[in-house]
This record gives structure tokens, sequence and C-alpha cells, in this order.
């Protein structure tokens, strides 16, 4: 996966400014404590060299050579994904005057900045209604007057609701060694000749949870280059396919700010491709995986509401012990929004999060080092052999299951397995070791953790446990023998020709964003 941002150690090349108390006054009156600025704008070493007031004076630092500073993300990047080296300053927000000691407003309504009362409603729901844009400046989800409320475990109950105040909890409060340890495996963008063999040789049909069911995973699918005719073989077998958009849009940004008619074209359009030419008519394709994991605030969850999609798997969880159990976003998330400028859902919203925690990478657990968790398995980037993987998959597999027995997610890309052998031998040696010495771990897939959360059953009732054995043994076979392959054209891709391969009819057009059935009706 992409990385857009980078932690740096960053040089320390100056500790105050200027001689007189009074520049430094002049200085810090427009730019508040912390806030990284600029004293010229301008390319070269003007993008890179920032200083920040502090209690103890003034600060400058510079970012290493090959990087800027974004001044709106405020952290060193790659010099050309910095776009702002003329800015001095972040842009300053108006803030609404919602907290005041005596009120400015009627009930129901609240203050903008320039005093101008609105209704309540109206803040961070994504439209200016404040003429100073003050409505939407403060919409986190400690700011939000219309956040979603903490856990209320009297109002929240199962099957329809689940919480708890750290996210820890287990489902129906069973005892953590009654508990199933369930894994889902799980793999980002299309399906097509590059991987098909891959996922062939993991799930072979020999490798079966101990309820006699074959392992399954969940296929996070994005459309371009996808070979539908092997998707809908992995849905005949029993995984599950989940939407990853249409375009995979590779500007980050537009994940984080897109509209509600953007997430539905992007989202529910995939699902229509996939129904329609992987043969999927079970209504089964009922989750989601942004791009990059960039998460799309309140106007993500609403699409989802609206389209009637039961789960997200895109908000990461820091990494803590135990880690957390999938939760329902009618409440306040249990987790503070992780990720540098995420755009996290502050709303209550009838959508499940099968949240991603992170993983622990450190080569010794039983040293303290301060390193950041990692959410798919392959940004884990200090994993080089196939021995130091697994181990890492030992020592995360032994925090959950010695734990509060949280699903473990392994979530993948496929090239990182294909393009390391040494890797792809480690991960079935392990999948095969913890089946043969486990009686009480199943990998399943998302909407299988769901069901089981639902449901709660200990490890020995779960044996039987309806929902699991759905497509528990697969006949031999295909879904076709002979799937079409289509040389097609869209309007709105001028200039390619890109083949589509499915078992049923070509349709007329390549099918994207605005035709999603390759009708041709726009």
């Amino acid at each position: 996966m992409k990385t857009a941002l980078f932690i740096f150690v960053l040089v320390i090349i100056q500790g105050t400014f200027g001689d007189e108390e009074s520049e430094e006054k002049l200085l810090c009156k427009d730019n508040e404590a912390g806030e990284w600025f600029r004293l010229v704008g301008g390319e070269g070493d003007s993008c890179r060299d920032v200083i920040q007031c502090t209690s103890s004076g003034l600060q400058a630092i510079r970012c290493p050579a090959g990087l800027a500073f974004d001044i709106e993300k405020q952290t060193c990047d790659w010099k050309d994904q910095v776009k702002n080296c003329l800015k001095k300053n972040k842009e300053k927000k108006v803030k609404p005057l919602i907290y005041t000691d005596e009120p400015l407003c009627p009930d129901g309504q609240l203050a903008c900045g320039d005093t101008v009362c609105i209704e309540r409603t109206l803040f961070c729901n994504g439209e200016r209604d404040c003429a100073d844009g003050s409505d939407e400046t403060y919409c986190d989800i400690n700011h939000d007057p219309n956040r979603a409320p903490p856990c209320d475990k009297s109002v929240c109950v199962l099957p329809d609701c689940f919480c708890s105040e750290d996210g820890t909890s287990i489902p129906g409060d069973l005892p953590s060694e009654q508990v199933p340890q369930m894994i889902t495996i799980t793999f980002d963008d299309a399906v097509n000749n590059n991987n098909i063999e891959l996922y062939n040789e993991i799930f072979n049909g020999k490798r079966k949870n101990p309820n006699g069911c074959q392992i399954r995973s969940t296929f996070f699918l994005s459309h371009k280059y996808a070979n539908y005719s092997a998707v809908q073989e992995l849905h005949r077998r029993g995984h599950e396919i989940a939407s990853h958009s249409i375009t995979h849009n590779a500007d980050e940004k537009f994940w984080s700010n897109a509209t509600v008619d953007d997430w539905a074209k992007e989202m529910a359009g995939m699902r229509i491709i996939v129904e329609k030419f992987a043969n999927i008519s079970d209504n089964s394709v009922v989750g989601l995986r942004a791009p990059y994991l960039r998460v799309g605030g309140n106007n993500q969850f609403v699409m989802m509401e609206e389209q009637a999609f039961l789960y997200d798997s895109t908000v990461t969880a820091p990494l803590t012990n135990p880690p957390l159990w999938p939760y329902t976003m009618y409440f306040r998330m249990p987790h503070r929004c992780h990720g540098n400028l995420q755009n996290c859902p502050t709303r209550s919203h009838a959508v499940w999060e099968m949240v991603m925690n992170e993983l622990d990478r450190r080569e010794d657990p039983t040293i303290e080092e301060d390193l950041p968790g990692c959410a798919m398995v392959d940004s884990c980037n200090n994993i080089l052999t196939g021995d130091q993987f697994y181990n890492f998959l030992n020592y995360n597999f032994d925090r959950h299951y010695q734990q509060n027995r949280a699903p473990l997610g392994l979530y993948f890309h496929a090239a990182w397995l294909k393009n390391n052998p040494e890797f792809l031998e480690a991960f079935l040696f392990w999948i095969d070791e913890i089946l043969e010495k486990h009686q009480d771990v199943y990998f399943v897939t998302m909407t299988q953790v769901i069901q089981w959360m639902q449901n709660p059953r200990t490890k020995s009732e779960v044996k039987n446990f309806e929902p699991w054995k759905d497509k528990c043994t697969v006949a031999e076979g295909r879904s076709c023998l002979n799937p079409n392959s289509c040389s097609l054209t869209s309007k709105e891709l001028p200039g390619e020709t890109i083949r589509l391969h499915t078992c049923m009819r070509c349709p007329n057009n390549y099918p994207w964003l605005n035709d999603p059935t390759g009708d041709g009706f726009f």
C-alpha cells in the first residue's frame, strides 16, 4: 500500500529567533503555539524551513533533503507531494460560538463565529451554512455538536447493536477461553491472472476449519482489470466478495472529501458491476473498504446506510492490548481517529465497523520499543525474512488468543506474498500449524464474524453454528469452462480498450462510474 506520509527525525537548526522580545511577539501574534509556519514562502530551501512558537521561544526546523514541509498537513512529505510552498501559514479557521457564558441563540440553534444563529443540525453536515464557514471548521468526534453519544449498553443490545466503552468487551459477555478465535484474511484490489494461482494455492480446499468447512477469505474488489469469471469462482467456493471501488482513485484526498454521491457511484456502482458480471445474485456483497484506507467521514457512512451496506473495514485502531472487537456505529467510536488527517465519522450510523486493529511488528515483543503498529501486513516494512514473518504471525496471534480473542485481521495485497515466496511459504506453514494445533480457531469471512457477534456461541457450540456451514463443502468444477473475453471501450475512459473476462454476456461498453452495467445508458 502506498504510504503518503512519513515520520522523520527533523533537525533543529535554530533555538530562538531574533534578539528582541518584541520581534518574537510580533511573529507569534497571529500563530497558535505549536503551529509551524514559514518566514518566507517559496520553492527550494524556503519550502523546507519552518518555525513555531513555544513557551521557551521560537524553534526552527528544516526537513531533510528531498522533502518539503506541507503547511496544511503540518509535516514533512516528498517534495513533489507538497503544493503549498508559497503559503506561509496554515489556513485560519473561524471557530463557531458553541460554548458561551450566556446563550446567544434560541433552543435548537447554535451561533456561527459571527454570532449569527442557525439550526443545530446544519453544523458539521458537510456544507457551509455560516457566512464565515465556522459551522464546518470544528467537526471532529470531540467537537461535532451532533456527534454520536457514548456507548450505552442499556440501549445498544445484540443482534442489531454492539458497543463497549473501550472496545475490548466480548459479545455476549462470554469468558475469553470459551470464545472461538476468528481470523480474517483479506485481499484488496482486482482479482486477475496476476494473483489467481496464489489464491488457489492458499485456498486449495484441503485447509479446513474445526467444523469441517474450508477456510474462507474476504476479497475487497476494485474494478479495473478484474477477471469476473475468477471472482465468480471464488464466490462459488464460499469466499466473500466486497467492494473496494470502481476507479481506485489515486488522489487520497478524493476519498477523504468525497460527497455521498461520489461514494455511491464508487461503491454501490462496484457492487452493481460485481453482481452482474460475476453472477452474484444472493445479495452477499455487503461490505466495503476504501482505497488507501482513507475514511470518508459521515458522507461515506450516510451512503452506506442509503445503499444498505452492512459493514465498513477502513477505520484503523492504534495498536492496543487487548485488541478491539468490531462495533456498530450507532455510538461513539471507542478509540481515537487514527492516521494522519483522517476524516472519521462523528455521527450515529446503522453500520458495523470491522475495525482494523494495528499489528505489533516488534522483532522482540519482550523489549519495549516505540515502534508504531501497521494495519496492512505488507505495510509492516521491517519484515524481511520468512522467519521474521512467522514469528510476527505467532506473536500477534497470541496477543489475540491469550487476551480477549478479538478477531485477528491479516490484511494483504496479493503482490506482497506473490513476490516474496519465502513469506508465502511461512504463511502457509503457519496456517497449517494453527489448524493442526487449535480446535477453536476459524478462518472466516468478515460477514461470518458479524454473524457470530450477533449470536455468540461458545467454541464447542460453534462447530454446529449454521451460518458458518453455508457452502461448507463445494463440488468440484468451475463456474464456467469458457468465459468471454470482451474487448471494450468507454466514453469515460477515452483512448483505452480494456478486456473484461466474464461468464456472462459481453456488455456494449466497459462498465464505469456513470455506466456500471455497460449498457451505454448514463
